[in-house]
């Protein structure tokens, strides 16, 4: 088994939309560890209930209960994250009695829980009011520019920051970052948005209005936009982290956190970013079928 400091940590979509299928997959991946690469593990799996006014990121549709996602998480000795990353955010909002009611549930876990935030607003109210919890700086703060993403590295707020997708392969200029920037960036691996996408940001704002229900007339109109997402079109982008990318560029350069998206996606897809991410060749099948004859899920 490797070290600790070669060791890539994913980060997983769907704690609440993909419960089903993370009760599936996670006594696999314990029972049959050697169908998996020994470079990584699962360090968390993030997501949000339906109706979060505090959501952000992608409108969340999970329906599993909070306690019984936090026991599956216990049990495998995961981080849960929620994914807060409404950007919209006012005063009033912060009083939501839903999302803090999973705040103090989460912050009473053995395994650190963490919230994923964009609104400094509710990034002051949760570390006042939960400090038990560790924060990640949202990818939906579309940090593209690298300066930024180095001040953001530096704040002591956060335990992890997610860059624009766009500065994957900013090789030039993520090698001058220090170790301790290299531990807290955590790279979007499979995005599919059109690598030149000017309205990335008014996408999320306008997810973060759906949840506090307001209207929003934004449509995307990028290439490709109508097809949704594609994991074959993902693999052409230019800022895609494949598995091989990851065990012999990244690792080797001092970077260990990758963060895998998908909450908007079917359960089918989660389990080709495993595939792809986490199983070795030899195995893939293996693990397909045993998922895909699961008489408890419904991949689809």
């Amino acid at each position: 088994m490797n070290d600790s400091r070669t060791i890539a940590h994913y980060h997983l979509p769907g704690l609440f939309e993909f419960y089903d299928f993370y009760r599936a997959f996670l006594p696999l991946y314990r029972a049959h560890r050697a169908y998996f690469y020994d470079w990584c593990d699962i360090a968390s799996i993030y997501g949000a209930p339906a109706d979060c006014l505090w959501g952000g990121g992608r409108v969340g549709f999970g329906e599993a209960n909070a306690r019984d996602v936090l026991a599956l998480m216990r049990e495998y000795d995961i981080s849960a994250r929620l994914t807060f990353s409404n950007s919209l955010l006012s005063e009033e909002h912060l009083a939501d009695a839903k999302c803090n009611a999973l705040c103090r549930l989460f912050e009473a876990t053995k395994t650190q829980s963490g919230v994923i935030v964009h609104s400094d607003r509710l990034l002051n109210y949760l570390r006042e009011r939960y400090p038990a919890l560790y924060f990640v700086s949202s990818t939906t703060k579309v940090l593209t520019d690298f300066e930024e993403l180095r001040r953001e590295l530096d704040r002591e707020e956060f335990r992890y920051v997610v860059p624009d997708f766009r500065l994957n392969h900013a090789f030039d200029r993520l090698k001058t970052l220090t170790s301790a920037q290299k531990d807290k960036a955590e790279f979007l691996v499979n995005e599919c948005c059109f690598f030149g996408c000017k309205d990335r940001k008014a996408c999320y704002e306008a997810v973060s209005r759906r949840s506090l229900g307001e209207e929003s007339d934004f449509v995307c109109r990028s290439p490709g936009a109508r097809e949704g997402y594609r994991f074959s079109r993902a693999m052409e982008n230019p800022g895609f982290i494949g598995a091989q990318d990851i065990e012999r560029v990244y690792l080797p350069m001092g970077f260990s956190n990758f963060k895998i998206e998908g909450r908007g996606l079917g359960s089918a897809l989660i389990l080709e970013f495993l595939l792809h991410y986490m199983t070795k060749p030899e195995y893939q099948l293996r693990v397909r079928e045993e998922i895909y004859l699961s008489n408890t899920l419904d991949l689809f």
